[in-house]
């Protein structure tokens, strides 16, 4: 029997909603005072999903005139650029503008391999905008390429703000920049690329990932599942990679000026 991809229907997707109400159970029962916030997220998932699949289903329309995808993914780029600084509790100027060039950069350029040096879309006849690969794969790169992005930034300003005292201390002492920071900005990235690997370590023995489980559910063969599911892999571990070392590297340029002198007073904690 050739497998087949099964519709959901408003119904079947109620029924999955309703699941949250456990969560809630167990806020109220255990008093975390989530429930509101809880809510919030549930609305704020199924209005956001449904809506970018009415966009979706608009673009992925044959004949899409390649601007329209593009401003599509700069969009998706631009908003991964702002919520990965919305996360970090200490801030400078020019935090937001060092998130976006760095998330830009590494997921485009993972992109762009994916598409051109690994999928290689041209030789299917395809363009290569096609939103059908170019849309799910940069938001699979976005995904875990913010959460580095994020975790790093932050990591990097609590230890330059928990460390002011080392890192004046070296300063005086001769030491550069680089040689102050770069403690700080180790932490930083490996900070922000540990959470990917830990998922690399488990990755098809404890869980199938979302691309792996969605082709299986849409009838693709496991062993063609499998190899996607790798190349992903491997294309968000670079990206996070990547993307980490940028922000973190721009980050400390900004909070260190070329004379070797540390500005703590340009970190304010929000």
């Amino acid at each position: 029997m050739q497998p087949h991809y099964i519709a959901l229907s408003y119904y079947q997707l109620a029924i999955a909603t309703s699941l949250i109400i456990i969560s809630g159970i167990i806020s109220i029962w255990l008093q975390l005072g989530l429930e509101r916030r809880l809510a919030l997220a549930a609305v704020r998932t199924v209005v956001q999903l449904l809506l970018i699949g009415q966009v979706l289903n608009w673009i992925f329309a044959p004949g899409r005139a390649w601007y329209i995808v593009l401003a599509m993914m700069a969009t998706m780029t631009l908003i991964a650029g702002g919520a990965a600084v919305q996360r970090t509790e200490r801030k400078y100027r020019g935090i937001w503008l060092d998130s976006v060039i760095s998330m830009w950069a590494s997921s485009w350029l993972m992109l762009s391999v994916a598409l051109f040096g690994i999928v290689q879309i041209q030789q299917a006849n395809q363009p290569w905008y096609q939103p059908q690969y170019a849309i799910p794969l940069l938001g699979m790169i976005l995904g875990n390429t913010l959460s580095g992005i994020s975790l790093g930034l932050d990591r990097l300003g609590g230890e330059l703000a928990s460390k002011r005292d080392r890192v004046d201390t070296l300063l005086a002492l001769g030491a550069t920049r680089w040689e102050a920071a770069r403690a700080s900005v180790q932490q930083a990235v490996r900070t922000g690329m540990i959470p990917t690997i830990n998922t690399m370590m488990v990755v098809g023995l404890v869980s199938l990932p979302g691309m792996m489980t969605g082709q299986l559910l849409s009838g693709a063969k496991p062993a063609d599942a499998v190899m996607y599911q790798i190349v992903i892999m491997f294309l968000l571990a670079a990206g996070t990679s990547l993307g980490t070392v940028i922000v973190t590297m721009l980050g400390y340029r900004r909070l260190f000026t070329a004379d070797h002198q540390f500005l703590p007073g340009r970190l304010v904690k929000r």
